[in-house]
């Protein structure tokens, strides 16, 4: 074998190599999926997750997301493209969460939803936020971000916001600003303040 016929060979080796630590590193098995703080990979990954929370039998909520991701050490599930219905004590759906992203801590069942949060109940109102917590055992939501409620033509805005899941009893803390209108839709009031 001369010279040049080894230099081709050792060439075409290494090119072959080369492809094959190419096509290692592009495989299709390996898609993107959320870490935690410290870039840890998920314990656990699936499509298409269900979580229904009872009492005694009777749903209280149930969570839809189609993709989510468990973190065993932290007893969180990181969720994209959720909805939550929230049911009354009859067992009636009374209430709808969408939004981009949500945690849920595995033990308490506390969640934390963010990114266009709308939720809207089944006698039409409709609240919207960046952000939206919910304390499972008080069964009540809040959120420190700029929330709006429509509700029948008046809109409500204000910051440290606090409801049950229903929007039957909410309340504002700061920052609240309101726009009533009466039944003709004529603007009665417009007020911002305090609460």
């Amino acid at each position: 074998m001369n010279e040049s016929t080894a230099t081709v060979r050792g060439q075409a080796a290494w090119a072959l190599l080369l492809g094959m630590l190419t096509l290692a590193g592009c495989s299709g098995g390996q898609h993107s999926s959320p870490v935690g703080a410290a870039g840890e990979l998920p314990d656990q990954e699936v499509t298409d997750f269900v979580l229904t929370e009872t009492d005694q039998g009777r749903p209280q909520w149930t969570l839809y997301a189609r993709y989510a991701a468990t973190y065993q050490a932290k007893n969180l599930v990181v969720s994209r493209d959720i909805r939550v219905d929230f049911f009354n004590d009859k067992g009636l759906r009374s209430s709808e969460l969408t939004a981009r992203q949500g945690e849920i801590q595995q033990q308490t069942r506390d969640m934390t939803a963010r990114g266009n949060v709308v939720l809207q109940t089944s006698e039409g109102t409709r609240m919207t936020t960046d952000e939206l917590h919910f304390n499972n055992n008080a069964q009540q939501i809040t959120s420190d971000k700029l929330v709006r409620v429509d509700r029948a033509g008046d809109v409500l805005e204000g910051t440290g916001f606090a409801s049950d899941p229903e929007l039957h009893h909410f309340e504002f803390k700061t920052q609240v600003h309101a726009t009533v209108r009466g039944n003709s839709g004529a603007l009665i009031e417009s007020r911002k303040g305090h609460k």
